[in-house]
């Protein structure tokens, strides 16, 4: 093995690219801080039981771990920051009221996961915490939404589902958890004959309702049909009520919008209404997020939280190719007229690349296209 061989699904971010994704991170920060969200940036290790604790068993197998030299304690390299900023807000900040925390940075995976098939997602994300109505979840949304937007992405659609419907339907019927991860895994890949089978000696209201689900899919028309449908219990009717005002508060902001009853996705981890974004040209969801009220329990204070994330290195995958900037090439010159005029051409914001005395500047590979020449008394850019 040759010793510059990288690790399978690990790469290298070239220039023109690690540009890109550079300026569209700061984009994202910045639109995050105007809405309020402070920017926190936790470790990379950490102890694995603040790592997973409270987020259930896939984050656990998506973990690195390593052994801690100067305790013998096992450690964690981060699959996921969002249980780190749900830590921040409950044992570091302790704020009584609303916390608005945005993230940004690498993770590591055992195995490829997202669009870029890569075990080291750059990760960005906002949370807020404090707060269990279904406004936080549309502020949360619009967010998602405005910054998909931001960076280039068009259009944009949102799937929608609440997992309190599947979860109330379990807890009424008493249902067993082995039971329970079967009708699970089942819901998510709308078997419905296996759901089916598997209920076979359940309630006939409950059996009729889980079955529903999964053909409880579409446009907003889905909302209506499942009231019909589903049991007019407390949980389940709060469920789709939420679900309409999240439908309503997002139309302003042009993006398509479905919901998926069966959609289960972090059913052990999220406690309340679900999304995911998809947009066209990507194979699979842009972003995630979702309510999680009892992740915060677990660092010794119960929060109400939801937030999303998104890999950036992902999102980029269905942009037009990154494009170089272009610079202007100037002269191996100590000419203070000269000097002056590359200050002022930086501090505007244009690239300059002094030549070094006795190289000849290639301008391909230095990726200009205009130079610095002097004439009429002064230095002027002109093109190549």
């Amino acid at each position: 093995m040759r010793n510059w061989l990288l690790p399978e699904y690990i790469e290298d971010v070239l220039p023109a690219e690690a540009a890109r994704i550079e300026t569209l991170r700061r984009t994202l920060l910045d639109l995050f801080k105007v809405h309020g969200y402070q920017y926190v940036i936790p470790p990379m290790l950490e102890y694995m039981e603040s790592l997973i604790t409270g987020v259930g068993h896939d984050l656990d197998l998506a973990t690195f771990k390593v052994v801690d030299q100067l305790t013998g304690r096992l450690m964690g390299v981060r699959a996921d920051m969002t249980p780190q900023a749900a830590r921040i807000d409950a044992h570091l900040l302790n704020h009584q009221g609303i916390t608005r925390l945005c993230y940004a940075g690498s993770v590591l995976r055992t195995t490829p996961d997202g669009l870029a098939q890569t075990r080291e997602p750059l990760q960005l994300g906002a949370e807020l915490y404090g707060h269990a109505g279904v406004d936080s979840d549309i502020e949360i949304q619009r967010l998602l939404i405005k910054s998909l937007q931001a960076i280039g992405v068009e259009q944009v659609h949102i799937d929608f589902s609440h997992v309190n419907i599947f979860g109330s339907l379990i807890e009424s019927s008493h249902i067993d958890a082995g039971l329970e991860q079967d009708l699970y895994a089942a819901l998510q890949s709308k078997d419905q004959s296996s759901v089916k089978a598997l209920t076979k000696n359940l309630d006939s209201v409950t059996r009729e309702a889980l079955i529903n689900l999964t053909t409880l899919n579409g446009d907003s028309s889905i909302l209506v049909k499942a009231n019909q449908l589903l049991p007019a219990t407390p949980a389940i009717q709060s469920a789709l009520a939420s679900l309409n005002q999240v439908s309503s508060a997002l139309k302003d902001l042009g993006v398509t919008i479905s919901f998926d009853l069966s959609e289960l996705r972090g059913y052990h981890y999220h406690s309340g209404i679900v999304f995911a974004a998809y947009a066209q040209g990507y194979k699979g969801p842009l972003a995630l997020g979702g309510r999680y009220d009892e992740v915060g329990q677990a660092f010794g204070r119960a929060r109400p939280a939801t937030g999303f994330s998104l890999d950036l290195r992902g999102v980029v995958t269905a942009l037009p190719p990154a494009q170089a900037v272009m610079g202007i090439l100037a002269p191996a010159s100590d000419d203070l007229g000269l000097t002056a005029k590359i200050a002022k051409l930086r501090a505007e914001g244009s690239v300059v690349i002094q030549a070094l005395a006795g190289i000849d500047a290639n301008c391909g590979e230095l990726n200009c296209d205009r130079k610095l020449v002097h004439y009429n008394a002064g230095w002027h850019v002109d093109s190549i």
